[in-house]
């Protein structure tokens, strides 16, 4: 609820309410299952939207939808405001301008992103390569890169993988050593991730990140719902989209320093998702990137059951934290409990560690910036109920809010354009029609050479002929001539035989 320039989240002894001027610093919603954190996002998104705040939530559980409907003030409602000291007349009951969006273009208007933009980092962590695999892929995006090919969807990198594999030679001193057996695990990996649906999210057209930084035509902030009910049943998808969603904004928003307001506020649920796995290089872009992100007026919001999900460099730039109960049944949790209590500025009017266990639905522990940047001491307090529906919507009003939405069309039909595929297909088939005019070339000069061959015996055989007939055609005084001669031989022959036999002297 927005009230005198601050969003006002609860309140206990004194309100829990945040500067806007400050909520780019930041925060965190924890609490263990079905403590109310779903409430306390609602209620801070609403807040943002009536401060001309765009907002984009991760819709995990598909409860977030009721935004577009105006909720109903039941008795219980009306109970709470009333503890609190909110008349109800004076809290109206609202939609939200809202915005769908989907992966798989089921529940919004369809997300994507091409794989150039993706990245090699974040897809070697989306398909769970190792170091040398994650190296391989690197160096085929490089090539890419190099050679002005984009890889728009997983087709493009199959294509781009195979191309390096088969140029690996050429590409050694240049770029590395290229195996085959990386570039087959590679393969495998984009073939199980297609099976996961990634080949919905790879593709055109791209998401443009500034359709989610819109207001209405009221000056609210458009509610932008991710829907990813059917997405977080492959975590490690949901979150490698959402770390690529950060790396999007940090790269393409320009500085602005600190503003009266956040452009755009995140909210990022099961928060926890977002560093599992993640190799410590990625990790230490991810904290660089939260250090860094308010600088372009975006203040991001982590929802996870318990502070310790976190790692701690990101933990220490929360500065705004509502912390629901927590269950202390093991030594564990107990150990989490005095994580948590020991990140609030202490309160001497209780016990931080053991309110947290104390704590009802719909309480908690609340500590946000003040106008100097300084934590507040640590507050118990009520949250605010939402003014938009609790609950889900039907399908049938979930299709006709997109329907009715400005952006209905815009990226509804994929569109395949010429990338690295139909480059690289082209190339190939030149390579081949080349080299199959190359073989039909020799083979033609082969052809052509056999044939004078084969005309040169042709001629040297008809010359003998000829020859041979001119010689049976000689006139008869040739053969007179020839056979006095042969007869003389044999004469001679003869007598020389004889001669032999007898005595030389008588011949001559």
């Amino acid at each position: 609820m927005r009230i005198d320039n601050r969003i006002l989240v609860g309140k206990g002894e004194t309100e829990a309410a945040i500067l806007p001027a400050m909520a780019n610093r930041h925060g965190m919603i924890a609490g263990a299952t079905g403590t109310g954190k779903t409430i306390t996002l609602k209620v801070m998104a609403e807040s943002f939207s009536d401060l001309g705040v765009p907002v984009f939530l991760a819709d995990v559980k598909g409860d977030l939808s009721g935004c577009c409907k105006p909720g109903e003030m039941t008795d219980k409602i009306a109970e709470r405001l009333e503890s609190i000291g909110i008349d109800p007349t004076d809290f109206p009951m609202r939609r939200y301008p809202v915005r769908f969006w989907d992966v798989y273009g089921e529940g919004g208007h369809p997300v994507r992103t091409t794989v150039s933009e993706m990245g090699a980092e974040l897809l070697s962590r989306l398909l769970g390569l190792s170091d040398v695999q994650a190296g391989v892929l690197s160096i085929a995006f490089r090539v890419a890169d190099d050679n002005g090919w984009l890889l728009t969807d997983l087709k493009d990198l199959r294509a781009m993988v195979a191309y390096i594999t088969e140029h690996a030679t050429e590409l050694l001193h240049e770029y590395g050593n290229i195996s085959k057996q990386s570039a087959g695990a590679i393969q495998r990996a984009l073939l199980q991730l297609e099976d996961a649906g990634g080949t919905q999210f790879f593709g055109e057209p791209a998401i443009d990140l500034f359709d989610w930084m819109q207001t209405d035509g009221n000056g609210r902030g458009i509610i932008n719902i991710f829907h990813c009910a059917k997405l977080y049943q492959s975590p490690l998808l949901y979150s490698t989209f959402m770390l690529w969603l950060l790396a999007e904004l940090f790269e393409q928003l320009p500085e602005v320093g600190d503003l009266d307001k956040p452009k755009l506020v995140f909210f990022f649920d099961e928060a926890h998702l977002l560093f599992s796995d993640a190799r410590r290089a990625l990790r230490d872009k991810i904290e660089q990137m939260v250090k860094l992100i308010r600088s372009k007026g975006v203040g991001v919001y982590f929802i996870s059951q318990q502070p310790s999900d976190l790692p701690d460099p990101v933990l220490a730039q929360l500065g705004n934290r509502v912390q629901h109960a927590l269950r202390a049944y093991t030594p564990a949790e107990q150990k989490a409990i005095r994580t948590a209590a020991a990140t609030f500025r202490p309160n001497p009017a209780f016990d931080t560690e053991e309110a947290i266990t104390a704590l009802g639905t719909g309480e908690a522990l609340v500590s946000f910036l003040d106008e100097k940047g300084r934590p507040s001491v640590v507050e118990r307090c009520t949250i605010l109920p939402p003014q938009s529906m609790m609950g889900m919507i039907d399908d049938e009003r979930r299709k006709s809010e997109i329907m009715a939405d400005t952006l209905y069309g815009k990226y509804d039909e994929p569109v395949d354009n010429e990338s690295a595929y139909e480059i690289l297909t082209g190339k190939a088939e030149r390579e081949a029609k080349e080299k199959a005019d190359a073989a039909e070339q020799a083979a033609a000069e082969q052809e052509r050479e056999k044939q004078e061959k084969e005309e040169a015996k042709a001629k040297e055989k008809a010359e003998k002929e000829q020859a041979r007939k001119k010689k049976k055609t000689s006139p008869a005084l040739g053969k007179v001539a020839s056979s006095a001669a042969n007869s003389i031989g044999r004469e001679v022959g003869k007598s020389l035989y004889r001669g032999l036999l007898g005595t030389l002297k008588k011949w001559f």
